[in-house]
């Protein structure tokens, strides 16, 4: 089957059930001891089997991201914290030998401080780099290990090509690679000079209101980031989406599809501009790059939305459809909540839309929407399902709060989620508990109806 862009869809491998919960359940074992959240009793059956034997081992070798700010450092590869991380696993392990019974309590203390180091340095870490690179490496990259691995997380100098490669935009043998990239890079720019950069009276009314909505869109795009109020930046968003938006008249422009650009554009750049965002200038690049960036970001956004054009054609019905199956959910993994909300009449359609309609870039910061959308292209096809899940997850870490406010109350705390002081630790929380109650009941609909 061809989209819109006469792309043959792709249908891509996901990473490997068993080994993806065992991963993810030694994660949630490690950090959740003694913590509690909604739907901790679903947890509480099989890590039981693991609870002995997690205070001898050392802690479990999760994949994860960083904790810095990818973009707020120009450094790849932080040697220094991989030092410290070895250092302080070294000092875990000798404690662990040396120390009577009586001070196993401190022990474990100690192991859970390692284990916050541990997961916030894996995806930049000696051993992570040398997967990524490994895979990466071969003539043909293996795309179902490759998404295996980039679902906790890519090494951030890896990103670009990882993604390119994830969203099936860039071809995993390496020989044809280059070609295809010149090839789609110079199709964009014969469409942006078709399309864009022609004079309004050879536009139709629609497209003419079209390109004026992007414009106003484009300074409201992560307004609290300055650099995405740099005009060279607002002008490749504008160029970027109005060609999407002709090339795809099912769905045209639609509110939102501004903000899923950005994680492209910030990646992709990446590739030019070192240090921190905030001092990037992209009018100092020569204008080969930014075209080049503005491609990539095309191809790959047109590439995301194919699996999900339903969610931004007339009515967005697929985004509907995800909002109804949330309702769902969280009624089947914490019905107090449900029933608090239904009982104030707060429907899951008035903070949900814009959750699934923005995929969540509005309401995390900024730094950590790229590891958030690492997770995101390792699903694959399989995306849309799982978004409800992440939801839900990210809804349930205020059940508690949620369910001591009134209506208004729970909508002006949904409109203002507080993680502005959000690390990768609360979103690598979020994304464990997704990944565990999509395990439990994707594939088992009944026991969301029981």
């Amino acid at each position: 089957m061809r989209n819109n862009d006469g792309e043959v869809e792709r249908k891509e491998s996901i990473p490997s059930l068993d080994t993806r919960f065992n991963q993810t359940l030694r994660s949630v074992q490690g950090l959740v001891q003694g913590r509690s959240f909604p739907g901790k009793v679903l947890l509480s059956r099989r890590s039981e089997s693991l609870k002995d034997s997690s205070s001898a081992e050392n802690p479990p070798d999760i994949e994860r991201s960083r904790s810095e700010d990818d973009f707020r450092s120009g450094e790849h590869t932080d040697t220094s914290f991989e030092g410290e991380l070895q250092s302080t696993s070294k000092v875990t392990n000798e404690t662990t030998i040396s120390k009577p019974p009586s001070s196993i309590t401190n022990m474990e203390s100690t192991s859970r401080e390692a284990q916050k180091l541990m997961f916030g340095a894996r995806a930049t870490d000696s051993a992570r780099v040398m997967k990524f690179t490994k895979e990466l490496s071969g003539s043909t990259v293996i795309l179902e290990s490759l998404h295996q691995l980039a679902w906790n997380g890519v090494t951030p100098h890896l990103r670009p090509i990882v993604w390119r490669l994830l969203l099936g935009y860039a071809p995993p043998n390496s020989d044809r690679r280059e070609g295809v990239l010149t090839r789609k890079r110079l199709e964009y720019l014969e469409c942006v000079s078709q399309y864009h950069d022609i004079p309004d009276i050879e536009r139709s009314y629609d497209e003419i209101n079209m390109l004026r909505q992007i414009a106003v869109d484009c300074p409201r795009t992560v307004p609290d980031v300055t650099f995405f109020q740099q005009e060279e930046v607002q002008k490749s968003l504008e160029r970027i989406l109005y060609t999407w938006a002709i090339r795809h008249p099912a769905s045209g422009y639609v509110q939102g599809i501004n903000d899923l650009v950005t994680p492209f554009l910030v990646v992709f750049l990446s590739e030019y501009l070192e240090g921190d965002m905030g001092n990037w200038l992209v009018a100092d690049l020569p204008s080969q790059k930014i075209s080049d960036v503005e491609a990539d970001c095309y191809w790959c956004l047109s590439k995301l939305l194919d699996g999900m054009q339903d969610h931004y054609t007339f009515a967005q019905p697929g985004i509907q459809r995800l909002i109804f199956k949330l309702k769902e959910l969280v009624q089947r993994i914490d019905e107090p909540l449900s029933r608090h909300m239904e009982e104030q009449g707060l429907e899951f359609i008035q903070f949900a839309f814009r959750w699934f309609n923005c995929l969540l870039i509005r309401e995390i910061p900024f730094h950590l929407v790229t590891r958030l959308w690492d997770t995101y292209l390792a699903e694959g096809d399989a995306l849309p399902d799982f978004l409800v899940y992440i939801s839900a997850s990210f809804l349930l870490t205020w059940s508690d709060k949620l369910q001591k406010l009134d209506f208004q109350g729970m909508v002006l705390f949904l409109q203002h989620l507080p993680t502005h002081n959000w690390t990768h630790h609360e979103l690598e929380m979020v994304l464990s508990r997704a990944y565990m109650w999509h395990t439990m009941f994707n594939s088992s609909p009944s026991h969301l109806s029981s």
